[in-house]
């Protein structure tokens, strides 16, 4: 059991998981992509006889059989985060929508950033941090599975970090927990988790300018641009690979809206007050880091 705990918290198996998604996401784009369950025990079935990873042949019976199964893992439906249904409220113009909801919850934690800038370095408290960065799940789910592996990276780690906000009041008490015990990159840690959680703000930041910039900019051209800029350079090669493979899985422009229930005029809107309210956020996280010595090359 032991092992198993151990296997799954490797880094070995992250990258098992998203060459996953590589080899099956041209053949199985219009799959919604699920996270697995039993991972290690089925590793071998869907990629065949052991061997390396690049060069193993799928076994395409095998992995359309997983994908088609009605037992596949309800873990992220499941998990603890906010209700993103879409009821009747949302239907009419005007309502209110996951992107409003996004910029409403950034635009206050930001303000309590700058509020707090008079005198000493202001305090942000974990609990509304994380409250904030709930919302965003809903975006990387939007996105199909070119964004899973975004989706189960930040999900995973704002769960991490709302379930820590019962033991530290604020952001810079993590970090200071970490640096103590000098844990600040461990795998697992709440200070290696915040920084990820970072990295996920700062991709639906970078993506919504790129989507902005031009209507002729395709979903796919902004999603792939602002993965190469956050992202890819902390990535290794098997995550890189299954994200290249799988963007040409995105949604069409029109559709991200319709999914999202707005229109290019209401979307321009709230992606702007995010970009706008999510840049002291992003930096106030990097001043947490670099104020303690910690670069951010990772």
């Amino acid at each position: 059991m032991e092992a198993r705990k151990h296997f799954f918290k490797s880094e070995i198996f992250l990258e098992r998981k998203f060459y996953r998604i590589y080899l099956g996401s041209k053949a199985l784009a219009n799959l919604t992509f699920i996270n697995l369950p039993n991972l290690s025990r089925q590793y071998h079935t869907l990629l065949g006889k052991s061997g390396s990873e690049q060069t193993q042949k799928i076994n395409p019976m095998a992995l359309f059989s997983y994908f088609s199964s009605t037992n596949r893992s309800t873990e992220w439906s499941n998990s603890k985060r906010m209700d993103y249904s879409v009821g009747d409220e949302f239907e009419d113009a005007g309502t209110r929508t996951s992107l409003s909801s996004i910029a409403d919850a950034f635009e206050e934690i930001s303000n309590l950033i700058i509020d707090g800038r008079n005198g000493d370095f202001p305090v942000l408290k974990l609990k509304p941090f994380c409250d904030a960065c709930s919302f965003v799940s809903v975006l990387f789910s939007s996105l199909g599975i070119a964004f899973k592996f975004a989706e189960m990276e930040y999900t995973s780690k704002v769960r991490d970090l709302e379930e820590a906000s019962e033991r530290y009041v604020s952001l810079s008490s993590v970090v200071d927990y970490d640096v103590k015990w000098k844990t600040v990159k461990s795998r697992g840690s709440h200070t290696r988790n915040l920084r990820r959680v970072r990295q996920g703000l700062d991709l639906i930041r970078e993506l919504f300018q790129n989507f902005l910039s031009t209507n002729d900019y395709s979903l796919k051209d902004a999603a792939s641009s602002a993965y190469q800029q956050v992202c890819a350079p902390y990535h290794s090669w098997a995550v890189r690979t299954a994200v290249s493979a799988g963007m040409c899985a995105l949604p069409l422009r029109e559709q991200l809206l319709l999914n999202l229930n707005e229109t290019e005029q209401s979307a321009a809107v709230q992606m702007r007050r995010y970009i706008k309210a999510s840049l002291p956020v992003i930096k106030y996280i990097d001043n947490l880091y670099i104020s303690r010595g910690i670069n951010l090359d990772w």
